[in-house]
């Protein structure tokens, strides 16, 4: 008998959307580069090819000899070496930022190793390091999420004093529990989103200032760098702190660090926030998807609605009404089935008892301490409640802990 595919979950619905979603905007920026971008690459390109002929014309240099020259300039600079003095790229400075960019993931490019130890150091300094940094990040948004939201419980404990549904004389504890205003709150994601974007807005515009003022930039290629360095997309067109010599050196790579590493966690953060507000749009599509298919569902379990069956989908749902509809099958037809949809009795009491023994670890789990909400969503995985950022999201955002 042929079996009948099993129809697509939540989860892998929202992945393949999403992937499709990330196709089409992956396909709709490179339409929108290309075309800005592609005129002037050309025209850069004849200009270049006009600039060499006219100098092998005029300074009686064959062309190949001139390319083999202009390579060895290219080797060079990427060696690090420029026309303008420039501070070392690996003493201790240089190295230290040069490792800051590796476990961030931001890498420049401006500085790479040359030997082949080097290149093998890197491999193995960079796995763990990257990992550290991720870690650094994920705990510093579940302190930044900690503290907006305590922030934000107090403000809302103040709007309701005002309002009348606090007494004056309330205090944050244990009383929590008995204000029906309070009990379970947990702060907007889109609240929180505004605040880390606010926050992004105002850091990257400050370090801008000072990357105008310092290295002598343009204040939107400063803008632009902020967000290429902060996002740790990292071209390295770019490069803050490169010079031989500034002014107030010492104070300015200290407030270099410091903005770098502010602002790569703040980013961090606010990425981590769009992507919960983007899983919650991929619901609503899917939502809408199921609303236009409902009339065929419908259907289709009205079809299976009319015969007298238990099926291990709608026993939890059907339990009263299958009491009732099955008792003349249960007493002649104990420990087999009558069709392929029908599961047998002892196959009811198993399920039973496996029900019973989780209600028991439950309520064990709870009169040991341990949180009603991880006694009840605890899957055989431990993995139920999401890992990493998203996990540290969904318990501390009202939205995601809803949308589940």
């Amino acid at each position: 008998r042929r079996r009948r595919l099993a129809p697509l979950n939540e989860d892998n619905g929202r992945f393949l959307l999403l992937a499709a979603l990330i196709a089409a905007y992956l396909s709709a920026g490179a339409t929108v580069f290309s075309a800005l971008e592609s005129p002037s690459e050309a025209e850069a390109q004849l200009h270049w090819n006009r600039t060499l002929q006219n100098f092998s014309r005029i300074f009686n240099i064959s062309l190949p000899e001139l390319r083999a020259f202009l390579r060895s300039y290219e080797a060079a600079m990427a060696a690090g070496i420029r026309v303008d003095a420039l501070r070392p790229r690996w003493d201790f400075p240089g190295a230290f930022y040069f490792v800051g960019t590796v476990v961030s993931t931001i890498g420049f490019g401006m500085t790479t190793p040359a030997t082949v130890a080097g290149k093998v150091f890197l491999i193995v300094y960079g796995l763990f390091g990257c990992a550290g940094t991720i870690l650094f990040f994920n705990l510093f948004l579940e302190r930044i999420i900690s503290l907006l939201a305590f922030i934000m419980k107090a403000c809302h404990e103040r709007q309701l004093r005002r309002s009348g549904l606090l007494p004056p004389s309330f205090r944050r504890g244990p009383a929590v529990a008995g204000v029906g205003s309070l009990v379970g709150w947990k702060p907007s994601v889109y609240h929180v989103m505004l605040i880390l974007g606010i926050f992004a807005i105002t850091l990257s515009c400050c370090a801008s200032a000072m990357y105008t003022a310092v290295e002598g930039w343009n204040y939107i290629d400063s803008l632009y760098y902020c967000f290429v360095t902060f996002s740790t997309i990292g071209f390295g067109d770019l490069v803050s702190s490169q010079n031989a010599a500034y002014q107030n050196q010492g104070l300015y790579r200290f407030g270099n660090f410091i903005f770098i590493l502010m602002g790569v966690c703040c980013i961090y953060s606010l990425f981590n926030v769009i992507s919960i507000v983007i899983k919650q749009v991929l619901n609503w599509v899917l939502k809408k998807f199921e609303c236009r298919c409902c009339p065929k569902c419908h259907k289709s379990s009205a079809r299976l609605g009319r015969r007298n069956a238990i099926t291990p989908g709608a026993r939890l749902r059907r339990h009263n009404i299958s009491m009732d509809t099955d008792g003349q099958y249960d007493s002649d037809t104990e420990g087999r089935r009558l069709s392929g949809e029908m599961i047998s009795m002892r196959e009811l009491t198993a399920s039973n008892k496996v029900s019973l023994a989780i209600l028991q670890k439950q309520l064990s789990e709870t009169a040991n301490g341990y949180p009603r909400s991880v006694c009840i969503n605890t899957r055989q995985n431990g993995f139920s409640a999401g890992v990493g950022a998203l996990a540290i999201m969904n318990n501390r955002l009202a939205e995601t802990s809803d949308s589940r």
